[in-house]
């Protein structure tokens, strides 16, 4: 195959090659996503109505403070959301940014998936270009068998080197557990230092100033939360017939009450 024809295969494969997308302006959206190569804009910005998040008013309270202090070039934690599942650690990120900047502050949302976080010293270099405050969401992070190496890298990120995160960002991590790593006998098993090893893995969730604990709820909370979001709707409902919806679920928590919710707005015609 002669040099001509491989250039002319060469630029083929250019014109029928999608081009690199345009970069995203970071000072005009309200959030973003880290794809590991380029940042895309999320326009629109929907999140929950920060108002009707239910029974999670101190967690909520204690982010929102946070939020406002780094939005406005204060000191302020990185945070670490941390409970049960369905209880509002997620929505709570997005709510309280999106309250944030309903209020007139500048600040805007960057939503990194787990499986990128090798790539997030090039995004901070990225947003090192930029003074504008940004909360960078982590969703459902957890380390298990081999996960200390990640955890280790990721807790250098927080605190020291010359790959840290910036200034203008502050990490906002959810994870099911409160230590994000599993604690358990097997690793203590670990012949050299087993208490090094366990230290190790839990100093990743001391880096994190701000630790909010989210619970699973009683049968009372859950129906006050139901209640809590049919009122704001304008929506009638059945205490027993929002206990049994959860009881099909086999679970209680703010995302089976506003599913309920969902399903009663639906009957009555409402969107939401």
């Amino acid at each position: 195959m002669t040099d001509a024809l491989l250039a002319r295969i060469a630029d083929a494969l250019d014109r029928i090659a999608p081009p690199p997308p345009a970069p995203a302006d970071l000072a005009a959206a309200p959030a973003y996503v880290w794809d590991g190569r380029s940042v895309r804009a999320v326009d629109p910005f929907a999140p929950v109505d920060y108002a009707l998040l239910s029974g999670i008013d101190a967690q909520k309270q204690a982010l929102l403070d946070n939020t406002r202090r780094h939005a406005a070039g204060h000191a302020a934690h990185d945070a670490l959301l941390w409970g049960a599942r369905g209880t509002g650690k997620s929505a709570a990120v997005a709510a309280v940014v999106g309250h944030v900047q309903g209020q007139g502050q500048d600040i805007a949302l960057m939503q990194c998936a787990i499986d990128e976080l090798a790539s997030l010293p090039a995004l901070f270099t990225l947003l090192r270009t930029t003074a504008r405050p940004f909360i960078l969401f982590l969703d459902d992070l957890g380390f298990d068998g081999e996960g200390g190496g990640q955890a280790r890298a990721l807790r250098s990120l927080l605190q020291g080197g010359t790959a840290a995160r910036p200034a203008n960002v502050r990490l906002y991590v959810t994870s099911n557990r409160r230590h994000i790593v599993p604690r358990n006998l097997a690793e203590q098993d670990d012949p050299i230092n087993p208490r090094d090893v366990i230290d190790d893995k839990m100093a990743l969730s001391d880096r994190f100033g701000l630790s909010l604990g989210f619970h699973a709820i009683d049968q009372d909370a859950y129906v006050a939360i139901v209640r809590g979001y049919a009122d704001r709707l304008g929506l009638a409902f059945d205490p027993l017939e929002a206990i049994r919806w959860a009881t099909q679920r086999g679970s209680r928590s703010g995302r089976v009450a506003w599913q309920y919710v969902v399903e009663l707005a639906g009957r009555n015609g409402l969107s939401v």
